[in-house]
């Protein structure tokens, strides 16, 4: 017998999607509880929310942000398996049916992941969402999971506990990282199931250094240190900020010095292959 589905919309404010996420999910032909946790939006989605009310269970309410709203939703939700869909991300045809029959057949897998599109504010694909097969060590280093589609057992909120309220961009790749750390199996499947929306009110791509800041501060809330890899996103992060010319003489070299600044910030030292690098880069902008 199938699994039991529940999906988690968190929304503020974002009227002008969210009826296309709310369709998206509705239009699966799979059975599903569908739940919207709105923060207290005024604009026109509680009209919207109002005009599918017979189809799916809402609340409007001051919340404490993103993780907060998903939260209230895993404390309603009746699912065995929870689907997470941000109000301005949408579910491909089918991405419910595959999710929860994989996890059906595979009781060993408690986490399913698929691949995903990065699309615009019309619904057309930008690019792929860079996806990858599942290895804990290399999720360290990015986050390759496309959040919208991934889909977990709810059990798993019962043994790790919910979202952390206090991340405001980094908790999807926390609470991944969490059920890693914590030895949970994830498997990805071949299918592509959700798209991720880039548009310019998204609060990733308009404070890329707050950004790059917490998720180095949750590695090492975490992880016990930031990743080399996450201190260079960082510095190029900041360089991007400043409008620095990535092909400037001294680019490298400014990234080096960022770097080695945000591993003593971070980590209180520098590893060996960082200082190696970041060596080479100054020694090479002082010859020029």
């Amino acid at each position: 017998m199938p699994l039991s589905v529940s999906i988690i919309t968190p929304s503020y404010n974002q009227g002008r999607y969210l009826e296309r996420t709310i369709r998206s999910v509705l239009e699966q032909r799979h059975p599903l509880e569908y739940l919207v946790m709105d923060g207290g939006s005024r604009d026109e989605s509680v009209e919207i929310l109002q005009r599918y009310s017979a189809e799916l269970q809402w609340v409007s309410e001051p919340d404490r942000g993103q993780a907060d709203a998903v939260n209230k939703g895993l404390a309603r939700a009746t699912g065995e398996i929870i689907g997470w869909l941000n109000s301005d991300d949408i579910f491909y045809p089918g991405a419910v049916a595959a999710a929860a029959d994989f996890l059906t057949r595979r009781p060993d897998i408690d986490v399913v992941y698929g691949n995903g599109n990065h699309i615009d504010e019309q619904d057309r694909v930008i690019e792929p969402y860079p996806t990858e097969d599942w290895d804990f060590e290399r999720l360290k280093e990015r986050c390759f999971l496309c959040q919208p589609a991934v889909f977990f057992r709810r059990r798993l909120v019962e043994r790790f506990g919910p979202l952390g309220v206090h991340w405001r961009y980094a908790l999807d790749y926390e609470y991944w990282l969490r059920l890693g750390k914590g030895g949970v199996r994830f498997a990805r499947i071949g299918a592509v199931l959700a798209g991720s929306r880039l548009h310019p009110e998204t609060k990733t791509l308009g404070s890329r250094v707050k950004v790059h800041a917490e998720i180095n501060d949750m590695l090492r809330s975490l992880l016990g240190r930031a990743p080399d890899r996450w201190l260079y996103n960082y510095a190029h992060a900041v360089l991007d900020d400043r409008g620095v010319p990535r092909r400037s003489r001294r680019f490298s070299a400014e990234v080096a010095a960022l770097a080695w600044w945000s591993a003593l910030r971070w980590n209180h030292r520098i590893s060996p292959p960082m200082l190696r690098q970041g060596g080479q880069w100054l020694g090479g902008a002082v010859l020029r």
